[in-house]
């Protein structure tokens, strides 16, 4: 359901103009209708009034279904994360199950240093209130590229703390099906601090021998039994085996520049151990990579046994030999390109709705059939329906989730021109030279190091120069020193930048894929860039 506990990226300043009301408040009254009405989410929530213990404060994040506030206890002046869900986005009941669920798995697990823990729940009638503890450390992978230093012993020692997450959580019959490097965040900014995962939307309970068709989770880190439908907690030890890939070398093991390349490459299962810095990598290492990456669940080790492997056995004794600058400036590569994709489309949607383009007017007035200055689910899908675009009914639920940003079940023109900016796709070459523009301020026709770098200034640490060099060298086919419009398109539209979508619409998505996959048979994967 969206990161719990994040680093603060949003500012708290003031904005001018007229202010929405926040659907959070406990005294907010709206004037639309909601998802749920009045039904109860939670089965026993620790009340319905957070405002008597807590008090809500600056904004860390917001995922798809609601918004995390820094949360203070009025008494002790503690510190937690609050994540609020608005009930008008819960507007199905697999919603309220999911998020039922969630709050379920967290209570039944027992405290562990390593798991987030849930503090309180609050429930009123506009949102659910999950009360937790705040994790502002930062990510797994901002961590380690920050260090000056990076050895497989390091690895060693977060893939041990990973597993004993996946070891408790299958202990106690819970499948997290959502494993990834985002989703495992540091409790604070000491050297010291533990690393927590923070995010269980996706958990489920299971029983031994129970078999699960539904396909969800990250692309990087499916299992290639998730997408042939038939799966169980095994798939968490896969997701375990992708992210010590990625540790020892800085990139996934299974990558395509398309959807359905990055599926194929999971179905084919090959791990690659011939790329720098897999020659220095020790032996046992590679075992346990190769173990954790069999396709077959049945041969793939359990978490106990990945944690009682040599390799781990011996964490604090695997080999200390810096695994190579290369292997940092990828890891922060992987971390900070999916950030300037996102950048990207942010100057394109905010660039278009300051700009009033007149097709997009017009297409607004086109679907506001009742001429109410609202567009609402329904006239969403006839709309679209009407001018030609191929989305499906799950597609554009999405669509409208994503777009309706003060979460009153209808898009007004501005939340409007977001959803149009994901109607037309990254694809459409006049949004993206919007977007080059703003990158290439110079007008030089060309984005340059030193504009990338005040592009991105808010993103990078320390080791901004290297990760600059790898953008650069990644992007930069013709190795000129710089990205022209056509390197941009491409690094755009590849398909690396996995968008944060909803469990239905991955799950829609990803369906079609596998069943393309097991009509058509082994296909030959498009270069791997390895």
């Amino acid at each position: 359901m969206g990161n719990c506990c994040v680093t603060p990226v949003i500012s708290t300043g003031k904005k001018k103009g007229k202010k929405k009301g926040n659907p959070f408040a406990i005294d907010y009254v709206g004037k639309h209708g909601n998802g749920v009405g009045n039904k109860l989410v939670l089965k026993d929530p620790t009340g319905n009034d957070l405002g008597v213990r807590y008090e809500l404060g600056r904004e860390l994040g917001r995922g798809e279904f609601g918004i995390t506030f820094l949360c203070t206890d009025k008494t002790t002046g503690e510190a937690f994360a609050c994540k609020s869900i608005s009930k008008k986005k819960l507007r199905t009941a697999v919603d309220i199950e999911d998020v039922r669920r969630e709050v379920e798995i967290m209570k039944h697990l027992p405290p562990h240093p390593n798991i987030v823990s849930l503090k309180d729940t609050y429930e009123d009638d506009k949102a659910v209130h999950l009360v937790m503890e705040l994790c502002e450390g930062g990510e797994l992978f901002d961590r380690i590229v920050a260090r000056g230093h990076y050895t497989e012993r390091a690895a060693a020692i977060v893939t041990r703390t990973i597993v004993e997450v996946v070891q408790m959580c299958h202990k106690h019959g819970v499948m997290h099906r959502d494993l990834k490097p985002e989703n495992f965040l540091f409790a604070n900014k000491k050297e010291t601090a533990p690393l927590k995962a923070i995010d269980f939307g996706l958990s489920v309970f299971f029983k031994p021998g129970e078999e699960f068709t539904e396909i969800v989770g990250s692309p990087y880190y499916m299992a290639p039994e998730v997408l042939k439908r038939k799966y169980g907690p095994e798939i968490d030890v896969w997701s375990a085996g992708v992210i010590l890939y990625i540790l020892l070398c800085g990139v996934p093991p299974f990558w395509a520049e398309t959807e359905q390349g990055v599926a194929q490459a999971i179905i084919r299962s090959v791990v690659d151990f011939r790329r720098d810095p897999w020659p220095k990598v020790s032996d046992h290492a590679k075992d346990l990579v190769k173990r954790m990456l069999d396709p077959d669940p049945k041969g793939r080790l359990t978490a106990q046994q990945v944690l009682d492997h040599h390799w781990l056995q011996n964490a604090k004794k695997a080999p200390n030999v810096n695994l190579g600058e290369n292997v940092r400036a990828r890891l922060r590569q992987f971390s900070v390109m999916n950030k300037l994709k996102k950048r990207a489309l942010r100057v394109i949607a905010e660039h278009l709705s300051v700009e009033e383009v007149a097709g997009i007017k017009d297409t607004f007035d086109m679907f506001d059939t009742e001429k109410t200055g609202k567009i609402k689910l329904e006239q969403l899908k006839a709309g679209i329906r009407m001018v030609g675009q191929p989305f499906s009914d799950a597609e554009i639920e999405f669509l409208m989730q994503a777009g309706d940003v003060d979460g009153d079940g209808a898009l007004d023109y501005g939340e409007f021109v977001a959803v149009a900016v994901h109607m037309k796709k990254v694809g459409n070459d006049d949004h993206l030279r919007k977007a080059f523009a703003f990158f290439d301020k110079n007008q030089s026709s060309y984005i340059e190091i030193e504009e990338l770098r005040e592009a991105l200034a808010d993103e990078l640490g320390s080791d901004g120069e290297e990760v600059i060099n790898a953008i650069i060298h990644d992007v930069d086919t013709d190795k000129d020193g710089r990205i022209s419009y056509e390197e941009f398109a491409t690094m755009m539209k590849a398909g690396t930048d996995w968008r944060k979508a909803s469990r239905q619409y991955s799950r829609e998505r990803f369906n079609s894929l596998s069943m393309k996959l097991m009509k058509d048979g082994p296909l030959q994967l498009p270069n791997e860039g390895r």
